[in-house]
Parts: C-alpha cells; sequence; structure tokens
C-alpha cells in the first residue's frame, strides 16, 4: 500500500469557511454568533469536494489511503477562546470522520485538537478521546504555538503538555506536530512560521529528556523536519555541547519525518541523512504548494515521484517508507487495515 501519512481537508465545501467567518464575528457581536445546527453540508457536498480533488489525485499519482485531519491554516488557534476553538473543532472532526465514513478505503480520520493560548491542554483530551472512540481517529495533529506566531506556549518538553501525552500513551496515538496560521507578519504561515515550527519543536525535543518520561510517545515532524536534516551536524553538536546522548539514541526512537519535501534533491538529503525507519511517505497535496514545476512538469507535491526516482533507496526502503514505517507508527492505523484484511 501506498499511504499518505499526512493529508488536510483543504478542499471543503465553502459552507464551512462560510460558517467560520460567521462565528469570527460572533466573537465581537454575540448575536450574530452562528448555531452548529445552521452549517448544512450534505454527502452529496463531500463526495464532491473528495471525488474531485484529493481523490483524484491519488488515484493519478498512485496512493491507496491517506491520514485526513482538519485544514491545518483553518485550524487558528488563535482566534477566539477556548469555547470558540472547541465548537470549530468538533465541526471539522465530524467532517473529516464523514469523510471517512463515505470512503473508508482512501480516508482514516486524524484528529484536530480545541487549543486555545494560555489555556490548560487537559482541555483538549475530551475531543481526543471522543475522536478515538467515536470516528476511529488513529492520530492527532499537535499545534506548539496555539498563538499562531508569537509562541507564548511553554516548549514540548514542559509538564504543561503532559495531559495530552498521557492520552497520546494511553491510546498509541502519534501526534504531528504542526502549527497553524501566522497571525504575525514577520512570518509567511506555509513559508516560514510552519518550517519555523518544525525545526523549533525538534530542538525542544534536543534539549529536554521528555522521552525518559514518555518512552513509547510518538511525533511526526512534518515538511521534512523543516532545517533537521539540512542542519544535522548543528543538532549533532549542540546535543553532545549539552551532555545529550546521540540523536540516534536522544530522539529517534520517537521522532519520524515526513516526505513533504517539494523537490528530488530536498528528498535525497533526507534519506541520506535520516534512517529509512523514521521517514514516512506524505504529500500535503492540494495544500501549501500546489502549482506545477517547470523544472520537471509535475506537480510540486507529487512527492511520489522524488521517492521513486530515488537512487539512494532499496526496494525495501521504498516499501517501509510507503508502508511499514506509517502502520509501525500508527499502531491504530496497523490494527484497523489487518481487520479488513490488509
Amino acid at each position: 500500500m501506498i499511504i499518505d501519512c499526512h493529508g488536510h481537508f483543504t478542499t471543503a465545501p465553502k459552507a464551512l469557511e462560510d460558517w467560520r467567518n460567521k462565528q469570527i464575528a460572533g466573537i465581537k457581536d454575540p448575536s450574530v454568533m452562528p448555531k452548529v445546527s445552521e452549517l448544512k453540508i450534505s454527502d452529496d457536498d463531500l463526495r464532491e469536494a473528495i471525488e474531485t480533488n484529493q481523490l483524484k489525485l491519488m488515484t493519478e499519482r498512485g496512493s491507496d489511503l491517506t491520514l485526513f485531519s482538519p485544514r491545518a491554516s483553518f485550524m487558528a488557534h488563535h482566534i477566539g477562546d477556548f469555547n470558540v476553538s472547541a465548537t470549530w473543532s468538533a465541526i471539522c472532526n465530524e467532517l473529516v470522520f464523514r469523510v471517512s465514513e463515505l470512503f473508508p478505503q482512501h480516508f482514516v480520520p486524524v484528529a484536530m485538537l480545541p487549543q486555545s493560548p494560555g489555556v490548560d491542554p487537559a482541555t483538549c483530551v475530551a475531543e481526543l478521546e471522543k475522536c478515538v472512540k467515536q470516528y476511529g481517529a488513529v492520530g492527532i495533529n499537535l499545534n506548539p504555538d496555539p498563538s499562531g506566531g508569537h509562541w507564548t506556549s511553554p516548549p514540548l518538553t514542559d509538564k504543561h503538555w503532559y495531559p495530552i501525552y498521557e492520552k497520546m500513551v494511553e491510546y498509541d496515538l502519534p501526534a504531528m506536530v504542526h502549527v497553524s496560521t501566522s497571525c504575525n507578519a514577520c512570518f509567511h504561515t506555509t513559508g516560514a512560521h510552519y518550517l519555523n515550527a518544525d525545526t523549533t519543536a525538534f530542538m525542544q525535543l534536543v534539549q529536554g529528556d521528555l522521552f525518559k518520561d514518555f518512552p513509547t510517545l510518538k511525533f511526526l515532524i512534518p515538511h521534512g523536519g523543516g532545517a533537521v536534516p539540512y542542519h544535522w551536524g548543528r543538532f549533532r553538536g549542540l546535543a553532545q555541547e549539552m551532555k545529550k546522548p546521540l540523536l540516534t539514541d536522544h530522539v529517534l526512537n520517537n521522532v519520524y519525518f515526513d516526505t513533504c519535501v517539494y523537490h528530488q534533491p530536498g528528498i535525497d538529503l533526507l534519506n541520506t541523512v535520516i534512517p529509512v525507519k523514521n521517514v514516512l511517505f506524505a504529500s500535503e497535496m492540494i495544500g501549501a504548494v500546489r502549482g506545477i514545476d517547470p523544472q520537471t512538469g509535475h506537480y510540486y507535491d507529487d512527492t511520489k515521484r522524488y521517492i521513486e526516482a530515488s537512487t539512494l533507496l532499496s526496494a525495501d526502503d521504498k516499501h517501509q517508507i510507503y508502508e511499514g514505517n506509517t502502520r509501525r507508527v500508527f499502531s491504530r492505523l496497523d490494527a484497523r487495515l489487518q481487520a479488513a484484511g490488509h
């Protein structure tokens, strides 16, 4: 199987965005705050949104299954308070679940959390548990910066985050460390904020000793790890100066990287530096980079082409990246696939 571990519902029907805009307006004027029941999206609306977009491209590019979560840039945890975030998360998670019910062979839910700046992460547990128990979510997206580019939360190694980690361990859920929209003009959302966050999260994990408290915790750092593979020597050297163990022992039993890297040299670098066992196939297609590369004539985010063209990876390496590693990291996915005879 070709499993894409990083997909977002970026093509949701416009009614979702319209409802969200009303909700945001309702923060200032409660008289216009919409009710959840006012959002009307039919199954046919969802089928059209998926069949003409994600599923069409999956078929064309040869991928079988996508781990699917709400649109990352729409999470916008910095908007409103916890109640606003909780309502919005519940709506988005239900839509993704409905997609997985309509297309069970192709989409499996990953949950968005109702995070809010300055609010105890323990408040996210109820939505997390609902998504696991009712929706069959196999992972979560964890925003290390709910402030939207101002980084007001403690590092990921701080006990502030432990209520979520305890549930991750209990349900054996990996977390993709994924920020949302930047409201800081200094940081372009997808070109700077996302990649900064990937790099920052990794460095936080290097600085701390989180995995001593949670030896089975699993994090997936998206977008190829930001600057991490390119500066692996820097991180090794910094860890050495901090008297930390070798990175292979300190973080690589718990931290994984996806292949959302949009050119061949970048994918080759990722697979030269990072062990195969720590790389999971992903494309984040219909995401941040949707155009066609004039140098190749193919879509930038058609990442399967880069894996196929790699001269570094053996056939078994490619199998591990495409399927084996994802099933190992997302154990609930593996159980689901085995139950379905895969």
